[in-house]
């Protein structure tokens, strides 16, 4: 029979990976999980938030099919706390049609103890939990063996009402699973949020959250205990699955958490790479790809995707194809050689001029007349996403599409062509930070990464003057403005929503913030076509920054 908890407490904090939709997957990383720390006389281990369904689930948490399965998985999950080891505090979607709740399970002595509804719906940025849950009453305490244990998940502890309501009803400590994705900056919001909560309640606070990626989020995990002086007694590491046994003790008749592991958090470039790294290896593994195929063109774009898919998935499952034609210049086929051969991967030189000849001549008697355009130049790219798209059919890699944030904002790639693919690990980035992240990548590898130490993208690469190479003598510049101008017009525009006055008061020519406006709604109806890719800023397109795609409206300036 279990003890009733007095002064002394073990709880493990299970920091993993969970799969959408893998319910049978998911529990049976629990129980590897639990089995693990009781050995060490753990008493409770807690998951992250819809830790037995995975997490975001949008629309398939509706389905009554998986509210069933949840269910029944953590019924399977409580029986096997009959063995008196660590009981288990779970999330999973709870169903009491019609309604369908975001739920914290307590498993304990063979059952189901008791379970609380998350109180706060996110409905903001990436969040739209209003549209498929019901919100739960204001939570109150969990008894677990004579310990209260408040339990407000994840954007319950975003503002005060859950956790003061916690406190009030006699709460002891607060224990916060937490699906919460990655952005650049967010440890630190992390950290402000639990400690203004700290300071409310005067409780300690374990915060566990989810590592891994699912679609275009990725969570970077850095679960963190504070006690109720706000003071840091346990910091587990980001980016990696992680399995912290916290202990606590009861002083005064207050509990504390006990000084434990402090890892380091990664920052800046370093936790921006890791992101691409984590979301591209856990789309492909996740969706059971063999590899992936990218078109490898000298140009630091594809340079630094190559490195992240061999960092992400190692160098025999990456394929990299060179596809030139008339315009591609031997410092861009000496380039992609280099760096293709710095990263040790497969590489293969696919000449694409009968392709392009073809598709011309076969268009001949259409465009008899008109005079050659961005038309003629869009059938090369075009040719080439053909072409990487039947490797990807015949031998069943995902290609890569490669286009950064710059590009896909004002509409510089070409639909059906460079934009092929199943998804883009730098699709957030904005060129300048592409730049920042593969100087990051030649100076150091990052943990957990499998391509080689050192220099793995060329330094003419990161020097020459970047060309889509269409045409003669062509440069991004002849029809963008430069990088570091356009990086912040779009920054203004997209992440922080400024009127048009004040990005011009920042030194910008009027009728450039004019021109990259334009362009920017004019590319809304490529955006929506283009392949999914990791979430790094604060608003990605996609699920952050949703605009209409017939949009007359431009601001007067």
């Amino acid at each position: 029979m279990t003890q009733p908890i007095k002064d002394r407490f073990k709880l493990a904090l299970a920091q993993l990976n969970p799969v959408v939709g893998d319910i049978a997957g998911n529990v049976q990383k629990a129980r590897e999980a639990r089995a693990r720390v009781a050995v060490t006389d753990t008493d409770l281990i807690a998951f992250s938030e819809l830790f037995l369904t995975g997490y975001p689930l949008e629309d398939l948490v509706l389905k009554p099919a998986l509210q069933r399965a949840a269910h029944e998985a953590c019924e399977t999950l409580a029986r096997d706390t009959e063995d008196g080891g660590p009981a288990i505090l779970v999330g999973l979607p709870w169903g009491e049609p019609p309604l369908v709740y975001n739920a914290m399970a307590l498993l304990d002595r063979g059952r189901i103890e008791t379970v609380r509804y998350k109180y706060n719906l996110p409905n903001y940025g990436v969040f739209d939990e209003k549209r498929v849950f019901a919100p739960g009453p204001l939570p109150t305490p969990i008894d677990f063996r004579g310990l209260k244990l408040g339990v407000p998940v994840c954007e319950d502890i975003w503002s005060e009402e859950a956790c003061g309501a916690l406190a009030y009803a006699g709460a002891e400590l607060l224990i916060v699973p937490n699906g919460s994705p990655y952005w650049i900056g967010k440890q630190e919001v992390r950290y402000g949020v639990a400690e203004t909560r700290v300071a409310e309640t005067r409780l300690p606070l374990a915060y566990v959250n989810q590592v891994g990626g699912q679609d275009e989020l990725v969570f970077d995990g850095g679960s963190f205990v504070l006690n109720a002086d706000a003071s840091l007694a346990v910091q587990m590491p980001a980016w990696e699955e992680a399995l912290g046994v916290t202990q606590w003790q009861r002083e005064n008749g207050r509990w504390k958490c006990l000084p434990g592991l402090i890892a380091e958090i990664e920052l800046g470039e370093a936790a921006n790479y890791l992101a691409c790294v984590t979301g591209l290896r856990d789309y492909v593994n996740k969706n059971g790809f063999p590899g992936v195929v990218l078109g490898l063109s000298g140009g630091v774009d594809s340079a630094l995707c190559a490195a992240m898919a061999v960092d992400a998935l190692g160098a025999s499952r990456v394929h990299c194809v060179m596809l030139p034609f008339t315009y591609t210049s031997n410092e861009s086929l000496d380039d992609a050689a280099a760096c293709a051969e710095a990263l040790g991967v497969r590489y293969d030189i696919l000449p694409i001029h009968q392709a392009v000849e073809g598709l011309t001549e076969g268009l001949r008697k259409v465009f008899d007349g008109a005079a050659p355009d961005a038309t003629e130049e869009n059938l090369q790219s075009r040719a080439r996403g053909t072409m990487l798209m039947a490797i990807s059919n015949k031998f069943s890699p995902m290609v890569l599409t490669t286009g950064n944030k710059s590009e896909v904002s004002v509409g510089y790639a070409t639909l059906y062509g460079d934009m092929n693919g199943g998804f883009n690990p730098i699709k957030d980035l904005y060129k300048t930070q592409v730049y920042a992240l593969a100087r990051y990548r030649n100076a150091e590898r990052p943990k957990n990464c499998l391509g080689p130490k050192g220099i793995v993208i060329p330094e003419n690469i990161l020097t020459k003057a970047p060309t889509a190479e269409l045409k003669h003598n062509q440069r991004d510049q002849d029809m963008l403005p430069p990088y570091d101008v356009l990086d912040d017009i779009l920054n203004c525009l997209v992440e922080e929503e400024l009127p048009l006055a004040e990005i011009v008061a920042r030194g910008h020519e009027p009728d450039v913030v004019k021109s990259v406006e334009r362009m920017l709604y004019l590319a809304e109806y490529k955006r929506r076509q283009a392949a999914p890719g990791v979430k790094i800023t604060a608003k990605n397109f996609g699920r952050d920054r949703r605009y209409p795609i017939t949009n007359k409206f431009r601001e007067k300036l």
